[in-house]
């Protein structure tokens, strides 16, 4: 088929599109050559590097074991935090993703405004957002689960409205066609055509939030990153070691129950 399409092609729009593609591959190599100068990557230096690596990794064995009890809270806490983000991050994105998604927006100006705070809440990173409710509410699990609810909202509106753009209009015609309002219409024709996105997304984000809860306590926001960045500063090597083990082992697992969820629901 291919092959009949690229005979059917004059010669001036072969070479159009050879042109085309070889600017496009020219612009792509001058980008990278230009980001990999400005940014002073180098391979040389990554390898002259290396010894003071291994010596860093070499210093972290054997982790301290004896560390174990300390951090089963702040694991503890870090699900937590992650839980409570997914879950506030579900509240907000519901409402978002019904007013983002282009077919069953109730308003061109409902719909330029949620797309645009959607935007904004999953252009800022958790980072951000923790540093902001650290200063504001202070240090503590509580703005790590502000910050985590925020991006989370952003990306699973997004997620939301990309799904309810995609369903078939076959039934959402159909309910409309016998007057059913607004809220029945997303009830009875959207919602059983989305729900099995909606259960995958939901999993996927709190499988990122776990990881992004580990890392929220390097800005005081709570969960094992405090201990991290402790025994990172004190140059408690072996701490570290341990600390970074549990955060593997709690990733991994995470993920091994979302696959197990996933695959008895949907």
């Amino acid at each position: 088929m291919e092959e009949l399409l690229d005979s059917a092609r004059t010669p001036a729009e072969r070479l159009r599109q050879t042109v085309t593609v070889g600017g496009g591959v020219l612009v792509a190599l001058v980008v990278l050559y230009v980001s990999a100068r400005d940014t002073d990557l180098s391979l040389g230096e990554f390898v002259r590097g290396l010894p003071a690596i291994a010596s860093y990794v070499g210093r972290m064995f054997p982790p301290d074991w004896a560390f174990t009890p300390r951090i089963v809270q702040p694991t503890i806490e870090t699900i937590e935090i992650a839980i409570w983000g997914t879950v506030l991050g579900i509240v907000l994105a519901i409402p978002l993703g019904l007013m983002a998604a282009r077919n069953i927006s109730p308003h061109v100006v409902v719909y330029g405004s949620a797309r645009f705070i959607l935007n904004a809440l999953r252009g800022v990173s958790e980072l951000v957002f923790a540093l902001i409710f650290v200063s504001a509410v202070g240090l503590g699990p509580f703005p790590g689960i502000l910050a985590l609810a925020l991006h989370n909202a952003g990306m699973l509106g997004k997620f939301y409205a990309e799904a309810i753009e995609a369903v078939d209009h076959g039934p959402v015609e159909a309910m409309q066609s016998t007057g059913a309002g607004w809220s029945q219409t997303v009830a009875y024709a959207i919602v059983p055509q989305i729900l099995p996105h909606f259960i995958t997304y939901n999993l996927y984000r709190f499988e990122v939030s776990i990881r992004s809860a580990t890392v929220l306590g390097l800005v005081g926001a709570g969960g094992i990153g405090f201990h991290l960045i402790s025994s990172i500063r004190l140059f408690d090597y072996q701490t570290t070691a341990m600390v970074l083990i549990v955060i593997i082992a709690l990733v991994i697992l995470t993920d091994w129950a979302g696959n197990k969820i996933r695959a008895r629901i949907l």
